[in-house]
Formats: structure tokens, sequence, C-alpha cells
């Protein structure tokens, strides 16, 4: 019985030791990392591990290069590949790639930054134009993308301007208006005509066949009555020549 005691006594130290040395080989300290059963220590940031630690000899680590980098202490036996600051994407570059610390990219002129990070920005994109008959209510930044407004009442804007402008009035310029403004473009105006090219075409066209049936008639008259058809020409001569400075007026 003693010894059945004293076996499971042994047994019992044999588990408890076990336990103790799986516990320390598993608590790396902090600045260490864990291979195998060794607790190495790290490399410092912008290095890798070139060889790892072993019973006998340190961590043997090796510098970045070849636009990799490594921004912390690490355990790691490869860079990782510097982040490439795409202008396709609207981006350029703020701090160049080191051994130790990442690129850091920004925005282009006109575009805005969807995915900011601490120092910069990973995604971009362009401001947003506004459309004819709308304003820009609100000029993109960095950060934020444009916001357009649509024009109201008697203005327009063509899309770039920050504010809708008014029509113009053609009366005030003493000229008359040709096309009316619309939300996207303004009023057109030309030289003032109290009649249009075609109506006072179609009044000449109208009073000369007027004048030859007229003179038709005084030629008929002043053969059988030469003072009635020459009161008739006279006539006839003074209504054109008081319709002409009308028209001219």
């Amino acid at each position: 019985m003693a010894q059945f005691q004293s076996l499971i006594w042994i047994m019992n130290l044999a588990i408890i030791l076990t336990l103790l040395t799986i516990q320390r080989s598993s608590a790396c300290g902090r600045a260490e990392y864990r291979t195998g059963v060794e607790c190495c220590p790290m490399c410092s940031p912008g290095n890798r591990v070139h060889k790892h630690c072993t019973e006998f000899s340190s961590t043997s680590c090796a510098p970045c290069t070849d636009s990799t980098f490594l921004d912390e202490p690490n355990g790691l036996t490869a860079c990782i590949l510097c982040t490439n600051c795409d202008p396709g994407f609207g981006l350029s570059v703020k701090q160049p790639c080191r051994p130790s610390s990442d690129t850091v990219c920004e925005t282009l002129e006109g575009f805005y930054c969807l995915d900011p990070t601490k120092d910069g920005c990973r995604a971009a994109q362009r401001h947003s134009s506004c459309k004819p008959g709308q304003y820009i209510s609100h000029t993109g930044t960095t950060s934020t993308d444009t916001v357009c407004s649509d024009c109201t009442g008697d203005t327009y804007s063509d899309g770039s301007l920050t504010s809708c402008q008014p029509h113009t009035q053609c009366d005030t310029l003493k000229l008359q208006q040709i096309k009316p403004g619309t939300h996207w473009s303004d009023s057109e105006c030309g030289p003032q005509t109290s009649l249009s090219i075609a109506i006072i075409s179609a009044v000449v066209v109208v009073v000369l066949a007027v004048i030859a049936a007229v003179t038709a008639v005084a030629i008929r008259r002043k053969r059988k009555d030469p003072v009635s058809g020459e009161l008739i020409w006279r006539n006839c001569t003074v209504s054109f020549i008081v319709l002409i400075a009308q028209m001219n007026k």
C-alpha cells in the first residue's frame, strides 16, 4: 500500500513539473516571439528575422529593402511591400516609404478621400460635377464631395458657377428678347425693331402691288379724265411716303 502511494506521489510530481515546464516555455516576453520551444528576441522596426535564435544564439536580423517595410517589433522573416499611391485612383505620395514606415498617400486635386487613415488616405474619388441648371452650393474638399443644388426662378447656371445668375433683362438694355432664358442658359437679346424683316418685306410687297394696281387705274382714268387720274396718282404717292416714314420710326 505504501509503495502504491509513493508511486502516485511521483506521478503527480512529474505532471506538475511537466505543466510548469510547458507554462514557462509558452509565456514569452512582450519583446519576444515563439519559434518551436524557444522565445526569441524580436527584430526592431525596419528589420526582419534573418535567422531565428537557438539555445545558444540570439535572433539575427536584416534590414528591409526594395520598397518593403516593417513598422513594429516583429518575428517575421519577410518585410511587407510598400503601398503604391496610384494617380489613377486619385492618390499621390505625401510621405515616401521607409524601412520602418509605409508610404503615406494623399488625394490629388479634384478628388476626395473615401478611406482615410491616421496620416493620409487609402482610396479617393473624383469630385462630382454639377449639371447645367445646377450650381455648386458646397465646393468639394479633400474629405467631402461637391454638393449641387438646382436653380430656381429667373436664374441660370451652366453647372460651373457657385451661385445661379439672374437672366438678362433685354428691355432694360433697350434690346428685344430673341430667346427666353432657362435654368441652364441666359436670355438672348438683339436690336429692337418695330417690325421683323419678314413682316416688313410682306408689307413692301403688298404696298408695291397696291401702287401698281392704282397706277394702272390712274393711267386708264387719265386717258378719260386727266384731272381725276392725276389726283389718284398724287394720293397714292403721298400714302406711300407716309407708310415708309412710319416704318422707319
